[in-house]
């Protein structure tokens, strides 16, 4: 059974869709479905954190997920994140991160800030700021590769919410 609830977007006045889904399976597997797509994706996200911290690499995809809404993929690398020893204090401070800045190094929260601008790029593109504070922190190869983890989780967290992903039912 799915949901659909209708609100006015306040700065368009054009109607925005809020989608909730009551499912109890995915719409559809998309690792069956399209194989060769979800190898390439795996791909990508392993060469992405190559050579990146284990924590910072979680952080960035907790924020992410956050900020896309994406139970599953928050659900998945919360518990990740804990059993690599990520502190509770932490984990609960990553969606205010900018208010709770002395939880996270000076590198972690350039981290944040340009997950923050990548993913939602759409509403200013990446402030050249929030480039240069990422690029103060990181190498250009270190950059790359943090700009193609946060590509990724945003290219996870919209197939789990494409296909009704619930949070709690990942394989790991």
């Amino acid at each position: 059974m799915t949901t659909t609830e209708i609100k006015t977007n306040d700065r368009t006045s054009a109607p925005a869709t809020t989608v909730r889904t009551n499912r109890t399976t995915s719409r559809l597997d998309f690792a069956k479905t399209a194989p060769k797509v979800f190898r390439a994706v795996i791909g990508l996200d392993a060469a992405a954190r190559a050579g990146l911290d284990p924590t910072l690499v979680e952080l960035v995809q907790i924020r992410a997920s956050h900020l896309n809404r994406c139970a599953y993929c928050l659900h998945m690398h919360t518990t990740d994140a804990r059993k690599a020893g990520e502190s509770e204090d932490r984990l609960h401070m990553v969606a205010v991160w900018q208010e709770a800045d002395h939880f996270f190094t000076d590198r972690e929260q350039a981290a944040l800030a340009l997950t923050d601008a990548v993913t939602r790029i759409g509403d200013a593109g990446v402030p050249d700021e929030v480039y240069d504070r990422a690029a103060a922190h990181f190498d250009e190869e270190e950059l790359a590769h943090l700009l193609a983890l946060i590509f990724t989780i945003n290219t996870w967290n919209r197939i789990a919410l494409s296909t009704a992903k619930r949070a709690g039912t990942d394989e790991r």
